[in-house]
């Protein structure tokens, strides 16, 4: 598929991204590509924690071209760029991302962006909440949620999937659709999808980040395809 004047979906493969990739294409964008960012080891994709055969596999039902750039957290910001020059290069004219409404998250892309030559596209922006996490399960949307921040969810919540009882249960101080970080999606099937990905969570597993990172607590649902 020729890249001239098409865009690239920047996603962690969430429910939110997922959702923003859906209103792109209703908008009438052309996109071709998806950027998944891995940890330095290139076996994590960061903050999620899926692997690239998991994302890899997301990418084809969604035919999309998936590009998967290898960075720690002080090297992330310069090798996105160096992505988003490349895809530039081919042909492309704008990414589009997942954000709802963190002025932080959305004046990053608009810088990263710039020093392409590319567009940020936010389909989500300013959107409401909890109406967007409504739609996702309207729209048809199945993800697991991969990871939970322990300040806001115990572990009980990793590895469930996100549906109408996971919301309920929430705290009352938990957003619905994770947006300050609570916590992360992998989405498996749904209206884009060519076909469903057969997944397992394989284990949970708990992590703390290095102090230099805050030293949260965290669990990741270890996801596996099944053939």
């Amino acid at each position: 598929m020729s890249s001239a004047d098409s865009y690239a979906w920047s996603s962690s493969g969430g429910k939110d991204s997922l959702l923003a990739l859906w209103h792109a294409r209703e908008q009438g964008l052309r996109i071709v590509s998806m950027i998944t960012m891995f940890d330095e080891t290139g076996l994590r994709s960061r903050s999620h924690g899926i692997s690239p055969a998991l994302m890899q596999a997301q990418a084809a039902a969604l035919g999309l071209q998936l590009q998967t750039p290898h960075a720690s957290w002080k090297t992330y910001e310069s090798v996105f760029i160096d992505t988003l020059q490349a895809l530039r290069k081919s042909g492309h004219i704008g990414v589009v991302f997942g954000d709802i409404d963190l002025q932080a998250h959305r004046d990053w892309e608009e810088k990263v962006c710039a020093q392409a030559d590319l567009t940020a596209v936010l389909p989500l922006w300013q959107r409401d909440r909890q109406q967007l996490a409504n739609e996702v399960l309207t729209l048809g949307f199945k993800s697991i949620v991969v990871c939970v921040d322990h300040r806001f969810l115990d572990a009980s919540f990793c590895g469930r999937e996100f549906n109408a009882d996971f919301i309920r249960d929430l705290p009352a101080d938990v957003d619905a659709c994770g947006e300050n970080g609570e916590f992360h999606t992998f989405v498996f099937d749904g209206p884009l999808f060519s076909a469903p990905l057969n997944i397992d969570v394989n284990a949970i597993e708990d992590y703390r980040a290095p102090q230099e990172f805050g030293g949260g607590a965290f669990s990741f649902a270890r996801l596996v395809q099944r053939n």
